[in-house]
């Protein structure tokens, strides 16, 4: 459990360095409504505490309303791919987006069974024609519907064209030094985090 409370907070802040209560149950479809509620007591109380900074917003006010599932197999694969603070993608129509899930790389195409995956640290590729776009992602889930929809939300993401490779190098050493230096349980699991996050990223670059 130590281990996965430090994972957000560590591998979100590998990726920014190298680029320099109670949830209720929800059905798993393909309906998103067009309008997000807002909690206007939690709105209320957050602008008397920080009134010149926005709400926070969740992925789901970045999406668009679902249409039924067709009757025949879809010839693109619409995206949305978000993150805590911004929209990556919205509503994007592509041939195939590749994902690192914990089980292994994972190609998603039109017509995939609906399912859910987990993301770890690594390469998620947008292929669309002949031109490819990737990104490096921390973590997050991938949702992806019977209705050829799929919807990628990560703690933190950046594009690979932005990550400095010295960076990530100088990242790995320091982690692996703390990792052999490491003598309680809290400092060996943040600097494991570190190493498995660095490594990837060095993977990612050389890949």
């Amino acid at each position: 459990m130590l281990r996965q409370a430090t994972t957000r907070l560590l591998s979100r802040r590998s990726i920014s360095a190298a680029a320099g209560g109670s949830v209720p149950l929800r059905p798993f479809s393909t309906e998103v409504p067009a309008t997000p509620a807002l909690d206007s007591s939690f709105v209320e109380a957050w602008k008397k505490v920080i009134p010149n900074v926005e709400p926070p917003k969740t992925p789901l006010a970045f999406m668009q309303p679902r249409p039924p599932t067709p009757a025949s197999l879809p010839t693109k694969l619409t995206v949305n791919f978000v993150l805590p603070y911004a929209s990556e993608l919205s509503g994007k129509e592509v041939d195939m987006v590749i994902i690192p899930a914990t089980t292994g790389q994972m190609g998603i195409l039109p017509g995939h069974v609906a399912t859910i995956a987990e993301l770890k640290p690594g390469v998620l590729a947008v292929h669309q024609g002949n031109d490819v776009t990737k990104y490096f992602v921390s973590s997050g889930f991938a949702f992806i519907h019977a209705n050829s929809f799929a919807d990628i939300i990560a703690v933190e993401a950046v594009p690979i064209d932005q990550i400095d490779p010295s960076l990530v190098q100088k990242g790995l050493a320091e982690f692996t030094q703390k990792l052999s230096s490491a003598t309680t349980d809290l400092e060996k699991a943040e600097a494991q985090i570190g190493v498995d996050v660095h490594s990837a990223l060095n993977s990612a670059l050389t890949g």
